[in-house]
């Protein structure tokens, strides 16, 4: 594997702070865009990390970033936006995106691995889905120029994710769970699969402009899922599926609440299944952790008596000092 060097966009979130991690591990030298450097400085422990602020939005201060680096990583998204037009979608999508490619020409990058998601498409059913879709096909036109990779995983767990620890907070607080789209299916992919499958894609020529599918071993329903994380969390939930028109009504209301814990975007992206097609991590040399393998590790007894030994771990090391 040899050196890189590599410009990564929203590195600073769940996935990114493990695939940048793993990066610096490798030995490529790794340039980290932020909007808020001090927000982030806990990434600077990582030894080489230089961590940027920058407007990844305007158009110069973009290529400025990316000049002098070989490669550049897109993760940026978002899974809810202000507002309910698409526009949010579309502008951390597709429009940053196409700025990116601009970017990459002007700053003569040759390497760009871009972050999707599984079953995006210009035809999809959501805001989300379609401007991601519209992300890849700027891509994909993007000329023989520029080597790129789209990588679109399925809903990604492991610790310190969204998706499970979400549920399992809900889960303990109330007694009764009403769900939109319990029959929802998903395959749900491991982080540390997906880091693996942009740190192999980095330098494999056979992935050049190509879309690869990552998903696990499992496809599961949304209400298999949030049953799954009640019983290892322990909690007495009793979740009762609602009917689209309910499901809809309730995606509508809890869409108008901070944070937004469920919207009519994230309705209508739960109407298609993330399931793959074409295993992108076998032809990487993958093979793919399971849920009942990790989850358990951060959730439920497993979890909390690792939580435990490291908090007692902690607290010996203070008691010697």
């Amino acid at each position: 594997m040899r050196s890189r060097s590599i410009c990564v966009l929203g590195g600073t979130g769940f996935v990114g702070s493990h695939l940048v991690s793993r990066l610096v591990r490798d030995g490529h030298r790794v340039r980290l865009l932020t909007r808020s450097r001090n927000r982030h400085r806990n990434l600077l422990v990582l030894p080489g990390l230089e961590l940027v602020q920058v407007d990844v939005h305007d158009a110069s201060a973009l290529a400025g970033a990316l000049a002098g680096f070989d490669c550049a990583i897109n993760l940026v998204g978002i899974l809810n936006e202000r507002g309910f037009s698409g526009a949010g979608f579309e502008r951390a999508h597709a429009e940053l995106t196409r700025k990116l490619l601009v970017a990459c020409r002007s700053a003569g990058v040759t390497r760009l691995l871009q972050m999707s998601s599984l079953r995006a498409s210009e035809g999809a059913p959501s805001h989300y889905l379609r401007s991601k879709g519209r992300a890849e096909a700027a891509i994909r036109a993007a000329g023989d120029e520029l080597a790129w990779t789209i990588l679109q995983p399925s809903v990604i767990f492991g610790a310190g994710d969204s998706f499970m620890n979400r549920f399992a907070g809900l889960v303990r607080l109330v007694p009764i769970m009403p769900l939109a789209r319990p029959g929802a299916r998903f395959a749900p992919v491991w982080v540390g699969d997906v880091v693996e499958a942009f740190a192999r894609a980095l330098d494999d020529r056979a992935t050049h402009g190509q879309t690869l599918e990552l998903y696990g071993p499992d496809v599961v329903t949304l209400g298999e899922v949030v049953r799954y994380v009640a019983t290892l969390t322990g909690a007495r939930c009793a979740i009762v599926g609602l009917p689209d028109a309910i499901g809809r009504l309730q995606a509508a209301a809890l869409g108008c609440l901070p944070g937004k814990p469920l919207s009519l975007d994230n309705f209508h992206s739960l109407t298609i299944d993330s399931v793959g097609t074409r295993d992108g991590l076998a032809s990487l040399g993958i093979a793919p952790s399971s849920l009942r393998a990790v989850v358990p590790t951060y959730l439920g007894a497993s979890g909390r008596e690792a939580r435990l030994d490291a908090a007692r771990r902690a607290a010996g090391a203070r008691d010697l000092k």
